[in-house]
């Protein structure tokens, strides 16, 4: 049986990477899934061609997470287009880097607009439409909670405010049966940072398991978080990084 039969989810960041991922596997599960994305029409539009041709229901929806009217808008158009909203997946994100003291301010506050203010957005917006067992997943990093080289303190601090985001809203969303986790991901093979990368080869070093992680490893924890026998588990982060913060 599949665990999520009748659910309906909304990923934004979804047309490629642990995004699109995420996607394949709440379908998968049996879920209707909107796929958010900001510029690439084309991948979104041919994920939502794959899941609706393994039987399952998807459509594509265009937003800007640096805009909050446009974060509203399309969590509006994706529970108007499911039908309701028991799952919401924020999954989008930018990376800006560099030494601390070179940061723009446009760098500053992109990255905040993006990885922060869009996710508490979106949550809000979601709320109107879920009750009694819904999910608010985040994706965060494994570098919200250790950073261990230059250049990534923008990033980090961003990553880190989910954090406290989620053990925020889980504790008023408790009562409603709505639970709030986040996902921290290590180095994993995306465009974002390829394996394969002049720099892959020291983020290798620092993991027990000694190679980058896949799309698909994000996805299967998320996954198991948006079920029924995650239900307990609330105001956490669950790291899937091959031990490189253990």
């Amino acid at each position: 049986m599949l665990s999520l039969a009748g659910k309906r989810a909304f990923v934004t960041g979804a047309s490629r990477g642990i995004g699109a991922a995420i996607a394949r596997y709440l379908a998968a599960d049996g879920a209707a899934v909107a796929i958010g994305y900001e510029r690439s029409a084309s991948q979104a539009e041919e994920l939502v061609s794959l899941i609706t041709a393994a039987g399952g229901r998807a459509v594509a929806i265009q937003m800007n997470a640096a805009d909050p009217a446009s974060v509203r808008q399309a969590v509006d158009l994706a529970a108007s287009s499911l039908g309701g909203l028991d799952i919401l997946v924020n999954n989008a994100g930018i990376f800006r880097a560099g030494p601390v003291d070179e940061l723009t301010l446009d760098d500053i506050d992109t990255t905040l607009a993006v990885n922060v203010r869009a996710v508490m957005v979106a949550s809000q917006a979601a709320l109107a439409y879920m009750g009694e067992g819904g999910r608010i997943i985040s994706t965060g990093s494994n570098l919200a909670e250790r950073v261990p080289g230059e250049g990534a303190s923008l990033y980090a601090a961003s990553k880190a405010a989910l954090i406290g985001w989620t053990k925020g809203i889980a504790r008023d969303l408790g009562p409603r049966g709505i639970t709030a986790n986040v996902v921290h991901p290590g180095s994993t093979d995306t465009d974002m940072n390829p394996a394969d990368s002049p720099r892959a080869d020291g983020q290798r070093e620092r993991m027990a398991i000694k190679r980058y992680g896949q799309a698909d490893d994000i996805a299967a924890l998320v996954a198991f978080v948006a079920s029924p026998a995650a239900r307990f588990i609330t105001g956490t982060g669950l790291t899937v990084d091959g031990g490189a913060n253990a």
